[in-house]
This record gives structure tokens, sequence and C-alpha cells, in this order.
């Protein structure tokens, strides 16, 4: 390449610009995780589940599993033909939430009717909060600091090129 710099430039760049989103892990049943005696209407009260978040399960695979149904199914307990099958033999099961749509997961041998079903419906992302107001000195400070982002990252895209120039 003929201008390492400008790579470099572009690469801090987008570092700087791009926030970076990450999910929210939700451990189903928190410490009592996917285990009959738990009331999951509960457990899912005041929790607001995004696009890109995960649900853990954590279960005894010997004996439960992890089963995406319609409603009807999920209503009625019926684990016969789920949608999905998400036990993948280990106790330890991830679901992506990456559709924003109702999902209803039960437990089937027996277990969806001692409890063991989750209803959840997946949201989008909120929007960004408003800025901040400029009568606060926090906010000042705030822009300050954002401002600044970019000739930093300019200046030391600049100092990075200047070191090259000298090594090479």
């Amino acid at each position: 390449m003929k201008h390492p710099s400008l790579s470099l430039l572009v690469f801090l760049s987008l570092v700087v610009l791009v926030p970076q989103v990450i999910g929210t892990r939700f451990i189903v049943g928190g410490n009592m995780g996917w285990s009959s005696g738990v009331n999951y209407t509960n457990w899912t009260s005041g929790k607001h589940f995004y696009l890109g978040d995960w649900l853990f399960f954590v279960y005894d695979r010997n004996q439960m599993n992890v089963l995406e149904v319609n409603k009807t199914d999920y209503e009625t307990c019926n684990s016969d033909h789920p949608l999905v099958n998400w036990t993948r033999g280990a106790g330890r099961d991830l679901i992506p939430l990456n559709v924003t749509k109702h999902y209803y997961i039960i437990s089937g041998k027996g277990f969806c009717f001692g409890g063991m079903k989750l209803a959840i419906n997946v949201h989008n992302l909120p929007p960004p909060p408003a800025a901040l107001s400029e009568k606060s000195d926090s906010s000042r400070l705030y822009q300050r600091s954002n401002f600044l982002v970019m000739p930093i990252a300019l200046a030391a895209g600049a100092l990075w090129d200047s070191l090259l120039r000298v090594v090479w």
C-alpha cells in the first residue's frame, strides 16, 4: 500500500465514529436458571428485550429442554411441533434475539405444565438519548471532549505517518 497512514487514519476514524453496540445476555431465571419452581412471568417483569440481546438457559440437560413454539402451543404446553429446538445437549444454551417478534419458549417432557415457559417480546433498540442541555457544565464538557475526538484521531494518524517516514 502506498500510504499506510491513510489506512490507519481511516481505521482510527471508524473506531472513533462508529458506536459499538453489544446486546445484553440474560440468564433466564437468574440464579435459579431454567428450572421448575420459577415464575418466569415475574422474572421478565421490568426487563426490556431488544434486538441483539441473548437468552442464556442453564438447566439439567438430562431432564429438560428449550423449545421455541407458537403462541397456541405455548398456552397449551404442546411440545410436539416446536418451531426451533434450541437444546444443544450441554444444558447451557443460547437463543439470539435477532428478530423483533414475540418469542414463546417452553420446556417439554411435562415441565411446561409446572411453569417452565417463557414469553417475551423483542423490540428494536430505542433511539439514543436527546442531546444534553447546554446550560449544565457537564454537557459543555461532554461537547468539548466529543469535539476533540476527531482532531486527536487525525493527529495520531499524522504522528504515525511521520514515524513511518523516519523509519522507511
